[in-house]
């Protein structure tokens, strides 16, 4: 059996926010492999020593999978690749930070280091493709992935003012805009509400909470915190249509699980986002920190629903081609 050790923020099971590490992890062990899954640890000291310590303890593993972010965490990856380039590893970045292409400019030196000695970079966006290879870094696309079998596509046959946000609740997300935005639609839609979903990660929670009251819309917002898969998925049956405020992205996994839940998309042009949804076909693209334009998006939906239809399952088609049965050979064909 192929042993693999997957370096990266294994946090689902603290946080109830379940990953694309904790999905790729499940996946890649149905289908075969040996996992070895690392790290649960919140704190960023004891997270990089429990990351070294996997690396030393599981030192005959055939691959290491390491998920390469452009925040802080982009440290850990150079780190760990410095060490598994020197023991002639074979280690594999997936690219998930949505602002790599700025640590590619900032950290020109750093980026070699990682990413020109890799056995092979992964990248699920097309986005992320497209500049590491303008960069000179060979680079193979295998997208986010989903069980669509878990998916159920509700079919929406009438619409209404009714909102879901799912995301960690941090500022480059703009979790505040999803509150203007129901600020806004209430002026049309009195009886529009929205739910957020997800955990606090930089006290952006508590300023969405001051700011819905700030703007009169509490009794019309639900935070739930950070819910299970299955749980959200439930929730949304409830909602009609799914919001995406982010200033930086690559491919969302909630956006694509919305896509093939039948909830209609509204989302920045952020990152990767252009990539992932074609605007006008399968979901609807405005412009970042534009509470207004994604307003006007949302009625849009409201006011023609048959053509948001055409829309929710143009998605789901598209997302089909992330189903597992077909990425999964994307991956075996790398993990040889």
């Amino acid at each position: 059996m192929t042993k693999i050790v997957y370096i990266g923020n294994d946090l689902a099971g603290k946080t109830r926010y379940r990953t694309s590490h904790e999905m790729l992890t499940d996946l890649l062990s149905e289908a075969g492999f040996e996992v070895v899954s690392v790290s649960d640890k919140k704190n960023k000291a004891l997270r990089l020593a429990d990351m070294l310590r996997a690396v030393i303890r599981h030192w005959n593993a055939e691959y290491f999978l390491i998920d390469t972010y452009s925040t802080k965490n982009f440290y850990y990856a150079l780190i760990i690749s410095r060490i598994l380039r020197a023991g002639k590893k074979k280690y594999i970045p997936i690219l998930r930070g949505g602002n790599l292409p700025g640590r590619l400019k900032k950290n020109p030196r750093f980026s070699r280091m990682i990413f020109a000695h890799a056995y092979r970079n992964v990248a699920p966006s097309a986005y992320l493709l497209r500049i590491f290879r303008q960069a000179g870094f060979d680079v193979d696309f295998i997208p986010n992935t989903l069980d669509l079998d878990k998916y159920p596509f509700k079919e929406r046959s009438r619409l209404g003012p009714r909102l879901l946000w799912v995301r960690a609740f941090a500022r480059h997300y703009r979790p505040c805009n999803a509150i203007r935005v129901l600020q806004l639609l209430k002026n049309i839609y009195p009886e529009a509400r929205l739910c957020m979903v997800g955990p606090d990660k930089d006290g952006s929670l508590d300023e969405a909470k001051d700011l819905a009251e700030k703007l009169d819309v509490a009794e019309q917002v639900i935070f739930t915190g950070a819910l299970e898969q299955s749980e959200w998925h439930r929730l949304s049956e409830d909602y009609d249509i799914f919001i995406n405020t982010t200033d930086v992205d690559n491919t969302p996994v909630s956006v694509i699980e919305a896509m093939a839940l039948g909830l209609p998309v509204v989302s920045t042009r952020a990152g990767g986002l252009p990539d992932l949804i074609r605007h006008e076909h399968d979901g609807l693209l405005v412009p970042l920190n534009d509470p207004e334009a994604m307003t006007d998006a949302v009625i849009r939906y409201i006011e023609n629903p048959g053509w948001t239809r055409k829309i929710a399952h143009n998605a789901r088609k598209k997302v089909e081609e992330f189903d597992w049965k077909k990425v999964k050979m994307l991956w075996k064909n790398i993990l040889k």
